[in-house]
């Protein structure tokens, strides 16, 4: 039921100035689970209802009003991903009632999202470019089980204009842009030029058709160095150079042409002026189909590695509040000039001035949305689906307020030796525990205990997000949440996470791309041996799980001596090495029992 109180108005296309009585609540009920929740929505901008979160519900984004117009959503919907991407957009598809189809290659065939959707396909071999990219075997899947729209998560095909076109042309709605705006965004010649044209700010460079070797080392001399060569298809922090001094520059440069041509089919690149210590901040930008288009606030993705982000946050910490305002109209004007629909996020570079210049747009619901959900209240995966069925934003621009503060930390099977080498770390989830969620914390991953982190894919295992008043607060909590995640079977970067989110710099907000290679030696600390005590707690966990398991009764009668497999001998004192791998270094660990129910662990024994 849906009772209104006062006047509420939701026309995205009413006039700025229309009168609009602020206080009303919309008061919805929902039925989930044979529960019923009172949930509130439609106040000012954002209500956060603490205590509606404590139902153990994943709860429903509460601020999205209900539509001024009637519009029918798709009855069914395929994810063209795997993955945390995937399982967080059939969470939302269930919740507005639509049938979910998954598609999956044969190495996640017990994967997550699989087991989430209603429908799942396989779709071909581990590598991806024989399934997840294959837009041919993904649309004849989408036609046979009849699924009306494809959304395309990030990565793989998210920005891929052939796909978006195919997409069309077989009568399947592409939960994404138009494929103009994905062409235009893709190609970054012609999105700084398009920029320029549209007064967006852009930073000084070279984004030419002539690709000569000695004409890009001509105009890299007269920009100055440091420059940047930049993948003209590039993205990911493929293809990616800072040169200091025209003697780097040839190498840099065939580097650059090499892993462009091996990610992106193209060698092409551009020359930019190199901000010193720049800071990355991108905007939240949303349109849909009747010329309507807002901004979602900021983020702040400066702390990156190899030009990846690891953490983000919203808002973006210090900005001058003139610079803010200019920074989210830039943004607007962004997608405007593309003629854009759905979601998408203009990135800006800022300088130590707060000077900020257009770098690039990524055409797709970006790795870090969460964060901005979490700020403002919005459900983006619904605000696509809806725009994509041919609704209205959900909101005003002037509606959409910006609350509190919010971080995300990326969770990766990988061992994060240097800050140049954060190395992959392919296995089995043997024990996966994540910190409680709440109104507070929220978790978005792809993967369960026992799980495998595959090599074919990004060894992304989660999404940590938190979200409280202040940024203070909201850091002390994603110290206490990173503190409390415990993940075995495979090196992760969370002790890495930890060590950053803890540094004094990151705490006063003195950030920027370069943040890791500043701290390396706070942030990499040289692997500190393991104490006796811990080999010896360590070794004796080993043994007492191994006599759970041998000691479990293999014959029908459980007193029989045949069912005790623990090696037991008559007159002989139980010894045993045993190996340990931690952090790279290898430990020769020998236990013996003294038969009084204590042990002897020595370290480093030799074995005989």
């Amino acid at each position: 039921c849906v009772l209104l109180l006062g006047y509420h108005s939701d026309s995205v296309s009413a006039p700025p100035n229309r009168a609009r009585l602020h206080s009303i609540l919309l008061l919805r009920t929902h039925t989930m689970a044979g529960r019923e929740i009172l949930a509130l929505g439609g106040v000012v901008g954002r209500l956060r209802a603490s205590t509606l979160f404590k139902t153990g519900i994943r709860p429903r984004w509460l601020s999205t009003p209900a539509t001024a117009e009637a519009v029918q959503l798709f009855d069914k919907l395929l994810v063209a991903n795997r993955g945390e991407i995937a399982c967080r957009v059939f969470s939302t598809a269930k919740r507005l009632g639509i049938r979910t189809v998954a598609v999956y290659s044969e190495a996640d065939r017990n994967a997550r999202h699989v087991t989430m959707a209603d429908e799942a396909y396989c779709i071909g071999p581990a590598p991806s470019s024989e399934s997840y990219l294959r837009g041919d075997k993904i649309i004849e899947v989408a036609k046979a089980t009849g699924a009306q729209a494809i959304h395309p998560g990030y990565g793989f095909l998210s920005e891929n204009r052939d796909f978006a076109d195919l997409c069309q042309s077989e009568g399947v709605e592409f939960i994404g842009p138009p494929a103009s705006a994905i062409e235009k965004m893709g190609i970054k010649s012609v999105s700084k030029q398009i920029m320029s044209n549209s007064s967006v700010p852009i930073v000084p460079g070279y984004f030419g058709d002539d690709q000569r070797d000695s004409l890009l080392k001509t105009e890299a001399d007269k920009i100055g160095y440091p420059v940047l060569i930049k993948a003209n298809l590039g993205g990911g922090g493929k293809g990616m150079r800072v040169v200091n001094s025209p003697e780097e520059f040839q190498s840099s440069l065939d580097t650059c042409r090499r892993e462009s041509m091996k990610s992106f089919g193209d060698d092409s690149v551009l020359i930019e002026k190199f901000v010193i210590r720049p800071r990355h901040v991108e905007v939240q930008v949303f349109a849909d189909k009747h010329g309507n288009t807002v901004h979602l606030f900021e983020r702040d993705c400066s702390v990156q590695r190899r030009h990846q982000k690891i953490i983000e946050e919203a808002p973006a910490p210090g900005l001058r509040d003139d610079v803010t305002e200019k920074l989210l109209t830039a943004a607007v004007r962004a997608a405007q000039a593309v003629g854009y629909v759905g979601a998408g996020t203009v990135e800006f570079v800022l300088d130590k001035e707060q000077n900020f210049y257009f770098m690039e747009m990524n055409t797709r619901l970006q790795v870090e949305h969460p964060i901005t959900e979490m700020i403002t209240g919005a459900d983006l995966v619904e605000w696509q689906i809806k725009v994509a069925a041919g609704a209205r934003l959900p909101r005003l621009q002037s509606d959409i307020t910006s609350r509190g503060h919010a971080f995300e930390a990326r969770i990766y099977a990988e061992n994060p030796v240097s800050q140049s080498e954060f190395l992959p770390s392919p296995g089995v989830l043997r024990h996966l525990q994540a910190p409680p969620t709440s109104d507070k914390v929220r978790i978005d991953t792809g993967v369960r205990q026992g799980d495998e982190v595959a090599p074919f894919y990004d060894p992304m295992i989660a999404k940590l997000v938190v979200w409280d008043s202040d940024r203070s607060s909201a850091l002390r909590l994603l110290q206490n949440s990173l503190a409390q995640y415990q993940v075995a079977g495979v090196d992760t970067n969370i002790d890495f996470l930890r060590r950053l989110a803890s540094h004094q710099s990151f705490a006063a907000t003195d950030v920027h791309t370069g943040f890791i290679p500043q701290h390396h030696e706070a942030l990499f600390p040289p692997p500190s041996p393991l104490s006796e005590e811990r080999l010896g707690e360590a070794v004796l966990a080993l043994l007492a799980h191994e006599s759970w398991q041998n000691h479990r009764p293999t014959d029908e009668d459980a007193f029989s001596p045949f069912s005790d497999s623990s090696g037991f001998q008559l007159n002989v004192r139980g010894r045993r090495v045993v190996k340990l791998n931690h952090q790279s270094t290898s430990y020769t660990v020998g236990v013996c029992y003294n038969g009084d129910g204590t042990y002897s662990v020595v370290k480093d024994v030799k074995v005989q």
